[in-house]
């Protein structure tokens, strides 16, 4: 039996007369999330987490993406053990896993693993565990004005080609009135500017690297990407682009100022829901645009939740992380701000919903680009890595990073095209070259 001290019979007091409980194993747990609209409504509403599990304390650190990716790979390789749930991609998750870093979801009956679309949950699944669990997933697809299109005269194919996509983007810039033809990342990053450029290069049949780790980005295809990006942008894009990542292009775009945005699935529920935004009723979709190759690698991405195997509280982690991705959690986020808000590309209840089908156009849409995303598929010529929009390779996040500022760089100015592509390969070659690649 504990001693009862003056101090605690004192705070238990103090406690009764404000009717509080004092839990028996009270834990506080620090979630590590971006600053993504989904998430921000994550912490918002997670209230009622707190008010069914008044034993755990939630912590939050809320940060813009590039941070965070930097923030939580020092934390874990470090064991620094800052955070209890981390927010990861599927690029992260099975490298991390296979490092022993995280810890494996051993989930409920009642949590339905089983209803979370297959080829996300396949993306977070190593030697038959699930790793992490996803809060929402996507693929990618071309959104644009159907007012503007109208007033140009213009009409958006079933499957428009690059080519369209720029004679469509000089029809409908206006900068008298600041409406720009086209809005694309332009923020360095490797999960920013680079993950939309490398599904560009794929499209035009390149590849990062040949099946000897040589890296190929001063290449035809990469040439001609980057020849796209920075034209398309030079002439119809926003000003200040390389400075706009997905959260900046979802504010441009919401508020009026983009005729079309090649982007993330996600965007949909915000850009259709009319407390978020001011286009809503003038949004179309389309797909992805296609290049010169058929049959690239498609783009699928998750964030999800996963504990780190540094955390203390792993299982009043694992109750949260449960809690935010269940079925309940998207009817409570229905609930309060409608089921066009709901986190997309996690669970097929989610799609099968007739209320959700009434209140999101775009979602047998995004169910079909999730259910058929590639992003192991080939590129024109062999490759020896995977991912669509990134290459599944732990030194790719410092690659990745590199080159992503070296392509901001052609945007303001301050290099050529092929004076940065000439450079990026040099300096990615070195990389691979002191990582020991090719490996034996």
């Amino acid at each position: 039996m504990p001693k009862i001290t003056r101090h605690s019979l004192n705070a238990a007091c103090a406690a009764a007369m404000l009717g509080l409980a004092i839990p028996a194993n009270a834990a506080d747990i620090t979630i590590a999330t971006v600053n993504n609209g989904d998430m921000v409504v994550m912490q918002r509403l997670a209230s009622d987490f707190e008010s069914k599990h008044p034993d755990i304390h939630l912590k939050w650190v809320v940060l813009e993406e590039n941070v965070l990716r930097q923030r939580l790979t020092t934390d874990i390789a470090t064991k620094a053990g800052q955070f209890d749930v981390l927010t990861v991609g599927n690029y992260e998750v099975p490298i991390w896993a296979k490092q022993g870093w995280l810890v494996p979801m051993d989930l409920p009956a009642a949590y339905d693993v089983d209803d979370i679309l297959k080829p996300v949950r396949t993306a977070l699944t190593v030697d038959g565990k699930l790793y992490a669990v996803p809060f929402y997933a996507e693929s990618a697809m071309t959104y644009y004005r159907k007012d503007l299109f109208d007033k140009a005269g213009i009409t958006m194919p079933a499957a428009p080609t690059y080519a369209e996509i720029r004679g469509f983007a000089d029809k409908i810039t206006d900068k008298s009135t600041q409406t720009y033809g086209m809005c694309l990342r332009g923020k360095p990053g490797w999960g920013e500017n680079m993950a939309y450029v490398t599904s560009l290069v794929n499209a035009e049949g390149g590849r990062w690297f040949d099946t000897n780790w040589k890296p190929t980005l001063d290449s035809k295809p990469w040439h001609d990407a980057l020849d796209y990006y920075t034209g398309i942008l030079k002439a119809d894009g926003p000003p200040g682009a390389a400075s706009n990542g997905f959260n900046e292009n979802l504010a441009l775009f919401a508020s009026g100022h983009c005729g079309m945005w090649i982007d993330a699935t996600v965007a949909g529920g915000m850009l259709f829901d009319t407390k978020q935004s001011q286009v809503a009723d003038k949004v179309a979709f389309a797909p992805m645009p296609t290049g010169s190759f058929q049959g690239a690698p498609t783009w699928l991405w998750s964030w999800n939740l996963a504990i780190p195997a540094t955390s203390k509280q792993q299982a009043a982690a694992k109750e949260f992380v449960t809690w935010a991705t269940s079925k309940d959690y998207i009817k409570l986020v229905a609930s309060k701000n409608g089921w066009v808000a709901v986190p997309p590309g996690t669970r097929q209840s989610t799609y099968d919903n007739p209320d959700y089908q009434k209140a999101a156009p775009f979602a047998s849409f995004v169910l079909k680009a999730i259910d058929v995303a590639n992003p192991n598929g080939q590129t024109a010529e062999p490759r020896p890595y995977t991912g669509a929009q990134f290459v599944a390779i732990p030194e790719f996040q410092g690659i990745g990073t590199q080159v992503g500022q070296t392509v901001a760089a052609t945007l303001t100015g301050q290099q050529t095209d092929d004076a940065a592509l000439k450079s990026a390969e040099t300096a990615t070659e070195r990389t691979m070259r002191q990582a020991g690649y090719p490996k034996k």
